[in-house]
């Protein structure tokens, strides 16, 4: 497969900016990077200029149920070729797919079917069209608060359990990235240390936990927060709880929802200020809607109506959101922070979470080729996954 190389005016790397510079890409991966007079361009390469745009690393999404009309938990090569593909015309190039409460047998069986899609799915032909890639499955329960459950159904919501935990690991055959507990639970402490015990990032969400549980559950292993300020103990100044231990520890990475409806922009400034703009994760949190028009769709086993692209229960209550990591940037931006900062908390961060520094998140030598052109308005105008054609 003949070497792509990309002209570009801005390339954000994005722990650097380089101005009217080249990338060479070659066996899908980075091969080279730098000024256009300083690289040497393969011969036979493929051109592709991206004259007047900025190239940025692909976004990862750590948390997302599913796009173009389906779900993750179909688990199916038809599924999940919907999804990969439509987040992959708004810039996210990989994705942790993210389950939501069901069943625990449902579940297993989702899993098994995510873990094979990824092991068919380990390469990339390069005449491909662009598509995500799912890096692993996040697990958002069952191990939550009934009280703080948001729209996960409360019948099939699970005791912390480490047995129920090694079964969903296996169904999963070991791709489980991230499993959302709620700290407070009977179990749960033991539960977030065996998940830390197994490579796995354990992740405070859907919690009713105050200060000192959550502070327990931090000392226990969990580094992550899920969807921040939704479905948490809300704050107060004598009872920070969860929120107040997230917000002062700096190991702990926070994801973000900053579609304009799951949190205000000051909510989103004020996180941002406490944690600084290399814990803050921005996250979809996108249902099957994502991508399509306002009608009723699935989000696991149960219906959803997004109406004004706000996705809603029968009860009313928020049901994940339509929501894509390039207009989360633009939304960033628009709040006032850098948008090298915006892209990094689109790209680097997820990564180095899911301990994938170096190969994802940005552009080095020896990365993979995730590309994503934007324009000065910060629309996407191509892609490239893994070295595929830009589209």
């Amino acid at each position: 497969m003949a070497a792509t190389v990309v002209h570009a005016s801005r390339i954000l790397t994005p722990e650097e900016e380089l101005t009217d510079s080249i990338l060479v890409v070659e066996d899908g991966r980075i091969a080279a990077i730098g000024h256009r007079d300083e690289v040497r361009i393969p011969s036979g390469a493929v051109d592709h200029a991206a004259n007047g745009m900025t190239i940025v690393p692909g976004f990862i999404d750590v948390h997302i149920h599913g796009a173009g009309g389906h779900d993750v938990m179909e688990a199916n090569a038809r599924a999940l070729d919907r999804i990969t593909s439509t987040v992959a015309r708004h810039g996210t190039t990989s994705i942790v797919a993210t389950t939501v409460t069901a069943p625990i047998e449902d579940t297993c069986h989702s899993l098994a079917g995510i873990a094979r899609y990824i092991g068919k799915h380990e390469r990339l032909d390069g005449d491909a069209r662009p598509a995500a890639e799912i890096l692993g499955i996040h697990l958002e329960g069952p191990f939550i608060s009934k009280a703080k459950r948001g729209v996960h159904p409360p019948e099939s919501i699970a005791k912390p359990s480490i047995e129920t935990f090694n079964k969903l690991l296996a169904a999963g055959d070991g791709l489980v990235k991230i499993v959302t507990v709620a700290p407070e639970l009977s179990g749960a402490i033991e539960l977030i240390e065996a998940i830390a015990a197994a490579k796995v990032v354990p992740a405070l969400g859907h919690t009713d936990a105050n200060y000192d549980q959550a502070r327990a559950a931090i000392h226990a292993g969990a580094r992550h927060a899920v969807h921040m300020y939704n479905a948490m103990r809300a704050f107060e100044h004598r009872d920070p709880g969860i929120i107040g231990a997230v917000l002062t520890d700096p190991e702990v990475t926070a994801e973000v929802i900053a579609d304009g409806v799951h949190v205000a922009g000051p909510a989103i400034q004020m996180l941002i200020g406490c944690k600084g703009v290399d814990t803050v994760v921005l996250v979809s949190d996108g249902i099957a809607a994502t991508g399509m028009p306002d009608g009723n769709y699935r989000l696991g086993n149960f219906e959803v109506t997004v109406e004004g692209g706000v996705c809603r229960n029968s009860e009313g209550k928020l049901a994940g959101s339509t929501l894509t990591l390039d207009r989360a940037v633009r939304n960033l931006v628009a709040l006032g922070v850098s948008l090298q900062d915006a892209i990094r908390m689109a790209t680097i961060l997820p990564a180095r979470r899911l301990g994938l520094a170096g190969k994802k998140g940005i552009i080095a030598v020896g990365a993979d080729a995730d590309l994503v052109a934007l324009t000065p308005d910060l629309r996407v105008v191509g892609v490239m996954t893994r070295g595929s054609r830009f589209a």
